[in-house]
């Protein structure tokens, strides 16, 4: 195979990696937004319906862990081709890990679905909905090859943080109040920390692509509002 003819093969192989890390990205938003709506809603079809898909989402991340190997043994690529390669194995653990916390969450969502909830659920659904909009840029920014759109996503990390405290807050003073709220409380909390830890996974995704389109390394909280002392 001469020059010109590997790398067209570099370019296809290499972007159906990409293909494979932004269908994990959005089977991983998919599955933890529907859990919180399955939670919201107290569905325990869904609920269900997100753990069943977990096994799928476990399989494509294999999957992308595989193929990236092929790629590295093939090609032996350098420079951006080497970053791409490797930030792609990287985005795939943590965007399975966003997936795997949806699973969890659905496993709150079907306990929940035949009990009183102690509180009407608008925070919570408010933290999924800023994780998919932090998701999507992410994903854009690594589809589009934008590094500076990537960055945007630094900051959004600062809004999860300040709802998962609030929730925090409401939930200690209602544990506080009547104990016999602690244990639904305490799995309200669980999900509410969860989803923080959501946020940092998409964000070193993001951090990544960062580096895949300039070849310098960043840290989101460079980005982010100072922290209080």
């Amino acid at each position: 195979m001469n020059e010109i003819n590997l790398r067209k093969q570099l370019e296809e192989d290499l972007g159906e990696l990409k293909r494979m890390i932004l269908r994990l990205g959005r089977m991983a938003e998919e599955a933890i937004s529907r859990a919180v709506w399955a939670m919201k809603n107290q569905d325990a079809a869904v609920a269900r319906s997100v753990i069943e898909k977990d096994d799928e989402l476990d399989e494509l991340a294999e999957g992308v862990d595989s193929a990236c190997m092929h790629f590295t043994a093939r090609y032996q690529p350098l420079g951006e081709d080497l970053r791409a390669v490797t930030s792609i194995m990287h985005m795939a653990i943590d965007l399975e890990r966003i997936g795997d916390y949806g699973g969890n969450i659905a496993k709150v969502a079907l306990d929940l679905a035949d009990k009183e909830l102690i509180k009407p659920l608008i925070d919570i659904p408010r933290m999924v909905d800023a994780l998919a909009v932090m998701v999507e840029k992410a994903l854009t920014a690594f589809d589009t090859g934008d590094a500076e759109a990537a960055k945007a996503v630094f900051p959004m990390d600062d809004f999860l943080d300040d709802l998962e405290k609030q929730i925090m807050r409401e939930l200690l003073l209602m544990m506080m109040e009547n104990p016999q709220r602690i244990g639904q409380a305490t799995q309200l909390l669980n999900v509410a920390r969860t989803l923080e830890r959501a946020g940092d996974h998409i964000t070193n995704v993001a951090e990544r692509v960062v580096y895949i389109y300039t070849g310098k390394t960043v840290k989101a909280s460079a980005f982010r509002r100072p922290k209080e002392r």
